[in-house]
């Protein structure tokens, strides 16, 4: 049985065998979350990311983790906030359920996600935290080799947020 916790803080500092970038469609650095793993991890992170030569919306790549004390980095883009009437909810679901596919395909244990596309992607963040969770447990019943996913938050509305939700039952 997978354990899914929140926790408020930085990304880059958690010892995990991935955490998930809310990476751009160029996987090449931007701001927030992208933009302070990118700094942490150091160049060999932008050499990488650069032959992996993009990402689409919605899906996920896996890279080294260089500076960082994870193992590796997987990047995914989740869709910007147009208003709900394209398919940004389904977008923003796979962005969520691609790196643990990734993650179990490689065997990993742990895996830590931040509030993607909430930024300055504007997508809703009470709706946002209701989909990842969803997508997340949805992924866990298929992907089984993954012990432990984290939430990592990095406001007071977000942690109040996913854990209103997490205490919920689940469908």
């Amino acid at each position: 049985m997978s354990k899914i916790n929140v926790i408020s803080g930085d990304i880059c500092t958690l010892e995990v065998d991935a955490i998930v970038n809310a990476a751009n469609t160029t996987l090449l650095g931007g701001e927030g979350v992208d933009g302070a793993i990118h700094r942490t991890a150091g160049p060999g992170l932008i050499e990488e990311c650069r032959n992996l030569r993009g990402c689409p919306i919605g899906q996920a790549k896996i890279t080294s983790a260089y500076n960082l004390p994870c193992k590796f980095v997987i990047h995914t883009v989740g869709p910007v906030w147009k208003g709900g009437d394209f398919g940004e909810e389904g977008l923003l679901a796979s962005a969520y359920t691609n790196p643990i596919r990734i993650a179990d395909n490689m065997k990993l244990h742990s895996i830590a996600f931040p509030n993607i596309s909430t930024g300055i992607y504007s997508f809703p963040k009470e709706l946002a935290a209701a989909i990842s969770i969803t997508a997340v447990r949805k992924a866990l019943k298929k992907y089984k080799s993954i012990k432990e996913v984290l939430f990592c938050v990095f406001d007071e509305e977000n942690l109040e947020i996913y854990n209103r939700i997490l205490s919920e039952p689940s469908p």
